[in-house]
């Protein structure tokens, strides 16, 4: 039995389709039967699963990097200023990366760059691995994080450009939620390094681990198709055809060709976009939601993910004595800490998948604004552990982190990356997207850079409570700029 589009049988089929009204459509048996729902194509998973790997790959270096930091600081006699630096390296490349290349995959277009992207994070991590002083060991983690900053407009917009609308929220999460996983993957590495290699070289070993899959990724992002929503925005209607072909082949084949609308306004390839466009009237509202409270939350979610070895250590008492300065006592500290992490980090597995779950169903907004209140409480418990000891000073511990790292990712740490794709109109979105991704990058570098040299001076406890307050702000300014975007369509965004 073969399928019918039922866009071959509109009576605007003359005068085209919008892509959206093609991604959007339900095949119908020649027969008359209608599907029940629009089957993603293999082009389609194909795209969603390497957009997924850059999310992967971020997770797994940038919590690898709480998990090798004692060894680094071992092998590079780190201060605590140097310490922040390290921390602090990698979130400062994600915020140039985002902000950067966020404009060029408005240019350039979606595919050139997330190929580039993830070329370079493969060249840098090697680099790293080779590292051979601390100076090179900074500017190698800036060069990773630059990669992955470049990841976080155009992993989404790809994805969010190729899709259904219906299911765009759970896809951009699902592909989003590879972070979580890669942060589990990253501390389990970095623990397993720790237990069967635990040598001088440990850190260099985590890192090395991650480039074989990356190299494969790189190759496989050569063969997706371009946005053809792109290629609308900017006028080359014949190419955009033919992307969206390749993009909606299937067996058996539907639609039987495509024939878009050409657009009413086509953005020329001369024409630049500035973040002043973005601050214009029209936009102000969207730039806000879209940058504030992912800042806000970045606050918490890299300062707490990162450093929660240390805070455990802390918290638990069995952190590193002052006179530890050999591989087995650094390593011996760091081996219960890291597991008592890798308990709580699968917290953020079971948030995203709430995340994806509910998104599309419960909207964006109010999982932002209840995942930051939670986030609030978690911190609450988790800075009431001081007072106790014992098994209920543990209990506190465990509950406040494994509640917060459950509440950021079913609410902002998920939110805040889908509405920020979402919200632009397709000739900013890349700008707008990798502003808001680089607005709330500054506050990971604050935290990263700024978190172990307050938790010395201020201790953990008003270091936790400040994160509560940041929290709490976080739901009030989502409230106050909300724009609901379940089930919108991504081509009537800003007209």
């Amino acid at each position: 039995m073969t399928a019918t589009s039922t866009a071959d049988q509109s009576p605007g089929f003359l005068e085209g389709r919008t892509l959206q009204e093609y991604l959007d459509e339900t095949p119908v048996w020649a027969n008359g039967t209608r599907l029940a729902m629009t089957p993603m194509t293999r082009m389609q998973w194909r795209i969603w699963w390497l957009a997924a790997a850059g999310k992967f790959f971020e997770g797994a270096v940038v919590f690898m990097t709480g998990v090798a930091m004692p060894l680094i600081s071992l092998a590079f006699n780190m201060s605590a200023l140097q310490h922040g630096l390290v921390g602090a390296a990698t979130l400062a490349g994600i915020l140039v990366g985002a902000l950067v290349f966020g404009r060029l995959c408005d240019h350039f277009g979606r595919k050139s760059v997330f190929v580039l992207e993830m070329a370079m994070f493969v060249a840098f991590l090697a680099l790293l691995v080779t590292s051979s002083s601390f100076t090179l060991l900074v500017i190698w983690l800036f060069g990773i994080g630059i990669a992955l900053g470049c990841d976080y407009p155009t992993a989404h917009i790809i994805i969010s450009e190729t899709i259904p609308s219906r299911v765009r929220g759970r896809m951009v999460l699902s592909a989003f939620g590879f972070q979580a996983v890669g942060a589990l993957a990253g501390t389990i590495i970095g623990y397993g390094v720790l237990v069967t290699a635990p040598g001088p070289d440990a850190w260099r070993v985590m890192f090395a681990c991650v480039i074989p899959p990356a190299l494969i990724v790189v190759i496989a992002r050569l063969f997706v198709t371009e946005s053809p929503q792109w290629l609308m925005a900017r006028g080359r209607v014949e190419e955009a055809e033919t992307h969206a072909g390749r993009l909606l082949q299937r067996v058996p084949a539907y639609p039987g060709r495509v024939k878009l609308r050409r657009p009413e306004r086509a953005v020329s390839h001369e024409v630049r976009h500035s973040p002043a466009d973005l601050f214009k009237p029209r936009n102000l509202r969207a730039t806000i939601l879209a940058s504030v409270p992912w800042f806000l939350q970045d606050l918490g979610t890299y300062g707490i993910g990162i450093f929660t070895p240390t805070v455990l250590a802390v918290l638990l008492g069995n952190q590193a004595s002052p006179h530890a300065h050999t591989i087995g006592q650094v390593i011996q500290a760091a081996i219960p800490a890291t597991r008592a992490s890798a308990v709580i980090d699968v917290m953020l597995l079971v948030g995203i998948i709430g995340a994806v779950v509910l998104a599309d169903k419960v909207g964006r907004i109010p999982l932002q604004v209840v995942g930051f209140i939670g986030c609030a409480v978690g911190l609450g418990i988790a800075a009431l552990s001081n007072d106790y000891s014992g098994s209920i000073q543990i209990t506190l511990i465990f509950a406040g982190f494994m509640l917060f790292n459950f509440m950021t990712n079913i609410g902002p740490n998920a939110q805040t990356y889908l509405i920020a794709g979402e919200v632009f109109p397709t000739h900013i979105r890349g700008l707008g997207a990798g502003f808001a991704a680089g607005f709330g990058k500054i506050g990971a570098v604050l935290t990263a850079f700024l978190f172990p040299i307050l938790l010395a001076d201020i201790g953990t406890n008003a270091l936790l409570a400040g994160l509560v307050v940041t929290s709490l702000i976080g739901a009030v300014v989502t409230w106050l700029f909300r724009i609901e975007t379940k089930g919108v369509n991504l081509e009537d965004v800003g007209h």
